[in-house]
This record gives C-alpha cells, sequence and structure tokens, in this order.
C-alpha cells in the first residue's frame, strides 16, 4: 500500500494582500504579554496556552510578510523524496546527505527504507543558512577590501 505524502497532508495557510496589516500587528503580539481568548458560539470562553500564542504570533509575522506557513510537528518522519522537496535539493543530494550524516536518518524496521524526523531536516537547513551567510560576509569583506576572489 502507498504511502500518502506527509507534506500533502499539511495544514498550510497563505495569507491575502487584505490582512497582511492586520497579520502584522497580530505578528508583534509579545507572548506572555498578550492573552488570545477564544470565544465559541455559545459564548463561552478559552485563553490560549503561550505555546500556542508563540505559534499564532511567528505564524502571523510569516503570514504578514507573503509567505505561506504550513503545520507539521517537528516529529513527524519523512520520506527522503519528502525530505528533498522540502530543501529544494534533488533526492539523489539528499540521499547522500543522508549517507554521509550531514542529516541523520534511521531504517524503518526490517527495511532499507529510511525516515528523517523534521527537527533534523530544520536543524540542517539553519546550519545550511548560517554556512552561506559567513561566505556571503566574506566575500562581502574580499570586496570592500578590493580583494579579488
Amino acid at each position: 500500500m502507498a504511502r500518502t505524502s506527509v507534506l500533502a497532508k499539511a495544514t498550510t495557510v497563505e495569507s491575502s494582500p487584505e490582512i497582511q496589516d492586520a497579520l502584522a500587528k497580530a505578528g508583534r503580539m509579545v507572548p506572555g504579554e498578550v492573552d488570545v481568548i477564544l470565544r465559541a458560539a455559545d459564548g463561552s470562553e478559552s485563553v490560549l496556552p503561550q505555546e500556542l500564542v508563540r505559534i499564532l504570533a511567528a505564524s502571523a509575522s510569516e503570514l504578514a510578510i507573503g509567505h505561506a506557513v504550513t503545520v507539521l510537528a517537528a516529529e513527524t518522519n519523512l520520506t527522503p523524496a519528502e525530505t528533498a522537496e522540502l530543501l529544494g535539493l534533488s533526492r539523489p543530494f539528499v540521499a547522500r546527505l543522508l549517507d554521509s550524516g550531514d542529516i541523520p536518518s534511521s531504517h524503518l524496521p526490517d527495511s532499507s527504507h529510511r525516515i528523517v524526523r523534521l527537527a533534523d531536516i530544520l536543524a540542517f537547513q539553519a546550519r545550511r543558512a548560517r554556512r552561506q551567510e559567513g561566505r556571503r560576509r566574506i566575500a562581502e569583506a574580499a570586496e570592500d577590501a578590493g580583494l579579488p576572489y
């Protein structure tokens, strides 16, 4: 039986330009300094936990600048193909990253198929972004100093 893509089942939200100002305002909410209250149709109310307020503020900030937001648990397991899709890389390149241990993975029991934790993918992506930023800064410094590179 074929497995349905985790990414295809994830909840993705996109903003519209008409509400970006309201989203920007919501994105400036400081968790711990604001309460978010849900009011049901019957009038009952519930205060959201601060963890959820943090998620809402972070999501609102991204939506305000026109980014789509996809909700997945950090413990979600993805296939190498889904990992490649998420990172915007080819599946064979991701397989090499998994083989080298640059992105941790584990094998399914009694199988050669691998799974990758979303948290590990995000950690790899953050490391990669830091390296790219470092290279950009070095290139800028060399250019400012008039050095060939």
